[in-house]
């Protein structure tokens, strides 16, 4: 392992999975166990359990599991390094680095040191003869040097190689430049500055490392904006823009905006809630990180249709998640008689921040906004097109969980549509029940599609022989609750197993307790995938009883020996005692967790 097996043991013990996962969870306590809302997908029935006995956590939903620096790993998208050093950080340990891991951990730091010194340069360059075409649009767009300087703003020269240079003087490496992505390599091998003449705007993470870059144009060249690619340090899923400031709001809610402009303009004027999804699409890894600080979102995008798509794509991301959704609509802005294309900045500039308060205020909800959008589409003074609306609506409407939600909404409606509110409430009643027949069958075809053995979504760990998997399952279990139950395994090889995940999860708990170490699952972390965790946390679900140990482990070894015998064409076993096994097999091992 990468770091000694005696440390991370002292890491385990010391940092309690429950005081771990609370600040980013609300933990209920439910019997032995703690449930609360999964926070790696978007649920409003928590299935997420911790168990405080057995040091892990496991989604019912989604079915992600493992132990604390597993939780680390992924709720802080961190390297299995990296999260062991954040839990020791918590705990005040001191961390025995090998080379491997030093390795690491010094090119993680090279590239967020270089890309804090580049955006410095790019934030300096503002006040040089060479960045003047920058400030100047800043002023063109009203943004003052204050702001400027709160969000680090900078400016890329018009020069192919002037930060490299700076870099390379600062005693950077051009390999760390490559791995930054500030840099980009023509095919002769020649290096050049990725970001030229543009101006500048770092992205910063949640703890104030500057992770990435994006960079606009000034003028109507192509492309508009550029990025920073996916790096060691940088995953665009994971970040929002304005999240290192926003997180400092007084405000109950946050402002999901359409670009870094947007987020500018906003705290510029006062509302310091606003963040930008670095593009459009709103994911679940941002949603996540948005549920550490508010459970309000409100949706305020450009008043095109790609806006309008983006935020019918993010209401459809949210329905079923914790957050409550408010939409802004911007109103279009009248020029020379006719409407144009509004976005947040313009709103401002010739509203002014009182005006946007007054829309934040009286912002709708998601569901007002969908039924608008729909109504849009129909002309509700012809009979046909008021049919139509009515099936389009009815279903919009059965998506809702609220009865009283139904017919308030069936209500207005059939009021928009100039039809009786009975007619409209049927329509709502056939919806929902082809919705919830639908949903049956859908659920019936994952009965059939998913065992119970696998995770739904990931199935590259299959059994080929499910009868000794079911055994060896069992012995997983048995160790990972009393490790000494190893000394009675007697010559059960690794080899044995039918499943190679459980083969190699074996061989680790034997090894484990021969060295004197604790097995457990989060002991695991090192050296399984979060996939192989997921997997493992699941067979943990699973009853099994200390109390039947001495039964229950004399079956499982028999049972796997007599199919490796039978997978190697040897197999001897008497047919009574076969059948008692299958009988075994159907009846269940185990019982009552202790």
């Amino acid at each position: 392992m990468a770091f000694p097996q005696q440390f991370l043991d002292e890491l385990a013990s010391r940092n309690d999975i429950v005081d771990v996962i609370s600040p980013y969870v609300a933990l209920t306590r439910k019997g032995n166990n703690y449930f609360g809302l999964c926070p790696f997908h978007n649920e409003k029935t928590g299935s997420f359990s911790v168990s405080a006995d057995k040091q892990m956590y496991y989604c019912f939903g989604c079915r992600r599991g493992g132990g604390a620096v597993n939780f680390i790993m992924e709720v802080e998208n961190l390297s299995f390094p990296d999260a062991v050093r954040f839990l020791a950080k918590r705990v005040n340990m001191d961390v025995p680095e090998d080379h491997t891991n030093r390795d690491e951990a010094r090119r993680r730091e090279r590239v967020l040191a270089l890309n804090k010194d580049a955006a410095r340069w790019f934030y300096q360059n503002l006040s040089k003869p060479e960045g003047a075409a920058v400030g100047a649009y800043l002023a063109r767009r009203r943004i003052s040097r204050r702001t400027a300087m709160n969000f680090g703003l900078g400016a890329s020269l018009d020069n192919w190689d002037s930060l490299l240079a700076a870099m390379l003087d600062k005693g950077y490496t051009k390999a760390e430049l490559l791995a930054a992505g500030l840099v980009v390599q023509n095919q002769k091998g020649r290096l050049y500055d990725k970001f030229r003449s543009r101006l500048m705007f770092p992205v910063i993470d949640v703890r104030g490392n500057v992770v990435a870059f994006g960079g606009r144009v000034l003028d109507k060249s192509e492309p508009k904006y550029m990025n920073t690619t996916e790096t060691i340090v940088y995953s665009k899923r994971r970040n929002l823009y304005g999240i290192n400031l926003a997180k400092k709001t007084k405000r109950p809610n946050f402002i999901l905006c359409e670009g870094n402009i947007d987020v500018i303009t906003l705290h510029q004027a006062g509302f310091d809630n606003a963040v930008a999804s670095m593009g459009t699409a709103l994911t679940v890894e941002q949603t996540r990180l948005l549920s550490r600080y508010t459970k309000e979102l409100i949706l305020c995008y450009d008043n095109d249709a790609a806006g309008q798509m983006a935020t019918q794509k993010n209401i459809d991301l949210l329905k079923d998640s914790e957050f409550t959704v408010r939409v802004l609509q911007l109103p279009r802005r009248l020029a020379d008689g006719e409407y144009i294309k509004q976005d947040v900045d313009d709103f401002i500039k010739f509203q002014g921040p009182a005006a946007f308060e007054a829309l934040l205020s009286g912002s709708e909800t998601h569901i007002d906004y969908r039924m608008e959008a729909v109504a849009s589409k129909y002309d509700l003074s012809d009979g046909e097109q008021k049919i139509a609306y009515a099936a389009e609506i009815s279903q919009l409407i059965a998506s809702l969980p609220s009865a009283v939600e139904r017919e308030v909404y069936a209500g207005r409606a059939a009021q928009a549509a100039g039809i009786s509110r009975d007619a409209m409430l049927l329509e709502v009643k056939r919806a929902l029940g082809k919705k919830r027949g639908k949903e049956k069958r859908e659920l019936q075809r994952e009965n059939l599609n998913i065992s119970a053995l696998r995770q739904p979504r990931e199935r590259s760990i299959r059994y080929t022989d499910m009868r000794s998997a079911m055994a060896e399952e069992g012995i997983i279990r048995l160790l990972l609750l009393d490790g000494t139950l190893a000394e009675r395994c007697g010559t059960l090889s690794a080899d044995a197993f039918s499943s190679p995940f459980l083969g190699r999860v074996y061989g680790l708990l034997l090894e484990a307790h021969s060295q004197g170490h604790s097995a457990s699952v989060a002991s695991l972390a090192g050296v399984c995938t979060q996939e192989e965790m997921s997997h493992l946390t699941a067979v943990m679900q699973k009853p099994e009883s200390l109390a039947n140990a001495d039964r229950s482990l004399p079956d499982y070894i028999r049972v796997i020996l007599d199919c490796a015998n039978k997978r190697r064409g040897d197999s001897q076993t008497d047919p009574l005692l076969a059948a008692r096994d299958t009988f075994k097999e159907k009846k269940g091992y185990g019982g009552k967790q202790t």
